[in-house]
């Protein structure tokens, strides 16, 4: 196999200079700075510690940006995974996570060697929006105990139970927590409103504002609050032990499903990230080379304690507005990110989980396409779109992504396959009408010539539609002629039809005639043998030709012409 294996890093070296530099250098900087409080706030919500979804940015970051195919995707944790990663952690444990996200990481790199990034393109909208506003609500729910601060030693990954424990623990909400919490959303709203119209603030992220401000607020004033140090005992000042996670063969097969599951999902949020860049910048992506970046980077980042990561939309957009370019401005992110690490982290400590668990809320309101829900909006659309967008939400919020990415393809497939059937037809040609009756039927009126012209697609969900010529409900004739210049494409069950029906006229010593057959219904009718079958002069260019063929067939004598 030839792996084509060239990062878009190698594209922009040339003619790169001080002022790409400089603009790399700021929008790195400030998307380094957003990312701190969003790696935190994404790792605690996926039961993760805070130093997993540091490390994580920090090394997939550089990775994705370094080796990756798109001059300004972002890579680190995000809110679409933590659903996932929750899920992952509370039936198989963190050691389990990280083998499982390494085995993505290879599945990743698979699909891009294989070339396979453009088929995640292949997923409907109405699947993304859905899924998209299911694991925001996910994440919704999933910040309700640190937001209020209730007493729940294990919050359940599944639905119903997390929602019964949730329900349960509400006498135990602490007051204290909640106004950090509300605070937090206030400042944080507050922040990103004024943020356009004082230039000052825009350049201090939101999230960074409310986390120093709730952070020294909380070190002054001793709040009786969770935080970061009293839950998870701080971050080290250090860089992380390098090693492999403790594998057990026995659990290996039980991950292959999260596994598949981190997969799909990277690849699709990446991929997606990616091409709203593009729109922004006018480059164009290389799907196949992100992808094996997006497996190198989830590869690498268990080995340093991290989880999965992938293509970040909102610190992609951010890298864009602030001027990167290039992925210099990807790689300068994780290097701010590690030297924060490493110079500041014991202030980290006094960080109130209350307030990471109001950004994260913000994320997930954020990231939901709402509107797409409204009843006017809903009703531009076809009850199939409706079906299929309500299914995977649905699903994603009860039950799971992997299912509800599943339901929704099979949901889409279905509709698709009956719509072509829908658009698929056959039409009877009134040959009387221009050459009389006497030309082309028998003594007793029964015709000894019909023809038929199709339109659409022969294929298995639209096989029926040949049903009535099996009947023969239009009389018994010498010669049926198939027009199918308007039939784009033939399966292997549209064939099976039609040579059903040509056995059935054969039997009563009649013959079909196919004309104008489009390249690829030519290419299959010849290759699966049917083309010798029929027999010379049995396949036409064109209708005309397969009159006179079934006027010398029939015995009728004189030619005709079609007009």
């Amino acid at each position: 196999m030839n792996i084509q294996f060239r990062p878009k890093l190698l594209d922009t070296l040339p003619g790169y200079g001080r002022a790409t530099f400089t603009h790399d250098l700021s929008s790195g900087i400030t998307v380094g700075v957003l990312a701190l409080p969003l790696a935190m706030a994404f790792a605690i919500a996926s039961g993760m510690s805070p130093t997993a979804g540091i490390w994580t940015a920090i090394v997939a970051g550089f990775l994705i940006s370094a080796l990756g195919g798109s001059r300004v995707q972002i890579g680190g944790p995000t809110g679409a995974f933590i659903p996932i990663i929750y899920a992952i952690v509370a039936d198989y444990g963190v050691q389990n996570l990280l083998i499982a996200t390494m085995m993505s990481g290879v599945l990743l790199f698979a699909m891009g060697a294989l070339r396979l990034g453009n088929m995640i393109r292949f997923i409907p909208l109405s699947v993304v929006i859905g899924f998209t506003n299911g694991i925001a609500v996910v994440i919704f729910i999933s910040q309700i105990k640190d937001f209020l601060g209730l007493k729940i030693e294990h919050l359940p990954g599944e639905f119903f139970g997390k929602v019964s424990a949730l329900a349960a623990a509400l006498p135990t909400i602490h007051l204290p927590t909640v106004a950090v919490a509300v605070i937090s959303l206030v400042v944080l709203l507050g922040w990103n409103r004024q943020a356009k119209r004082f230039q000052w603030m825009s350049r201090l992220p939101g999230p960074l504002a409310v986390l120093i401000l709730m952070t020294a607020v909380n070190a002054l004033f001793a709040l009786p609050v969770d935080t970061i140090g009293s839950r998870f005992g701080g971050i080290p000042q250090e860089l992380p032990a390098f090693g492999l996670p403790a594998l057990s063969l026995g659990t290996l097969g039980k991950l292959i499903t999260p596994a598949i599951t981190i997969a799909l999902l990277g690849a699709i949020e990446s991929l997606l990230s990616a091409r709203v860049a593009d729109s922004q910048i006018d480059d164009r992506h290389d799907p196949n080379q992100e992808l094996m970046a997006q497996g190198i980077a989830n590869v690498a980042a268990p080995l340093f304690g991290g989880f999965a990561a992938t293509g970040a939309i909102a610190r992609t957009a951010t890298n864009i507005r602030t001027g990167g370019r290039t992925p210099v401005a990807g790689m300068i992110h994780a290097l701010i990110l590690l030297a924060v690490v490493l110079a500041l982290a014991p202030l980290a400590s006094s960080i109130p989980l209350a307030t990471l668990a109001a950004i994260v809320v913000i994320v997930s309101v954020n990231m939901g396409e709402w509107h797409a829900f409204a009843p006017s909006e809903l009703k531009r659309y076809s009850l199939n779109y409706r079906t299929i967008l309500l299914g995977t939400f649905f699903v994603t919020v009860v039950f799971d992504l992997t299912l509800a990415v599943e339901l929704g393809m099979v949901l889409a497939s279905l509709f698709f396959i009956y719509r072509m059937s829908d658009l698929t037809r056959i039409e009877r040609i009134p040959l009387e009408d221009h050459y009389g009756v006497d030309a082309l039927s028998r003594t007793d009126g029964t015709p000894r010539i019909l023809a038929y012209q199709m339109f659409g697609s022969l294929f298995f969900g639209a096989a029926n539609k040949l049903e009535n010529l099996l009947l023969m409900q239009h009389g018994h004739p010498d010669v049926v002629i198939l027009d199918m210049a308007k039939v784009i494409n033939i399966d292997t069950t549209g064939l099976d039809i039609l040579q059903t029906l040509h056995r059935n006229l054969q039997k009563r010593g009649a013959h079909l005639i196919l004309c104008g057959l489009n390249a690829q219904p030519e290419s299959l009718v010849a290759r699966s043998g049917f083309l010798e079958r029929l027999g010379d002069g049995n396949v036409t260019a064109s209708l005309t030709d397969a009159l006179l063929r079934a006027q010398w067939l029939s015995g009728t004598g004189a030619e005709v012409s079609y007009a």
